[in-house]
């Protein structure tokens, strides 16, 4: 299966190798998940499957997102997400999907939701580099001029200043799986991944498109 699982991160540890090189990996919980909807080209205009992840208490949910598990006889899942798929017939609605889609070796792409950092300032959250530390100095850590004069009169969209730091989707590519678990549904990346432990993750292969 060449699909995407959704998981939960749970921390960083590190792993050893046969040489007894240290290997710094993300331990993930990936699934299981159920397939809870699939897509074709003949009903949708493209082939594609969503799965949903963790189950909780029906009460939790919207009618609409209830209305919606029950075409597929799924459980009360909270997270949903799409993969695109180069054959979805291959999926059933209700079928589970577990760690074992990935392998040992396989390069992935893990999207999540970075950490939050609140109100950074113009070195923290752009690298700018600070003012003379001289005595008399009057510019340490600010940011310096922020545009011109009289023409344009105003502050062009998208400069770099201060403000909100993290709390966005981030998407860190081509990441190495270093060892799967089947049994316990745990995944070993090499590297680190976006959020804090018990953040939502979703892993794709690196030429699969996740939504």
């Amino acid at each position: 299966m060449s699909v995407g699982i959704l998981g939960t991160k749970l921390g960083m540890t590190q792993i050893f190798d046969e040489t007894g090189k240290a290997i710094p990996v993300t331990v993930i919980q990936a699934g299981p998940c159920q397939v809870t909807q699939v897509k074709t080209k003949q009903t949708d205009g493209y082939n594609a499957i969503q799965v949903g992840y963790k189950e909780v208490k029906p009460k939790t949910l919207n009618r609409p997102k209830l209305g919606h598990l029950a075409k597929s006889e799924a459980s009360s899942l909270r997270h949903l997400r799409e993969y695109r798929a180069e054959d979805s017939a291959d999926y059933q609605p209700g079928q589970s999907i577990s760690a074992d889609v990935l392998s040992a070796g396989q390069i992935v792409d893990v999207c999540g939701t970075s950490i939050g950092k609140g109100f950074a300032g113009y070195q923290k959250r752009h690298n700018f580099k600070r003012g003379p530390m001289s005595h008399g100095s009057k510019n340490h850590r600010a940011p310096g001029s922020t545009g011109a004069g009289t023409t344009p009169g105003r502050v062009y969209p998208g400069k770099r200043m201060a403000g909100r730091l993290g709390g966005s989707r981030v998407t860190i590519r081509k990441l190495s799986v270093v060892r799967v678990d089947a049994e316990k549904n745990l995944v070993l990346i090499k590297g680190s991944v976006p959020g804090k432990p018990g953040a939502l993750l979703s892993i794709a292969p690196a030429n699969i498109v996740g939504k």
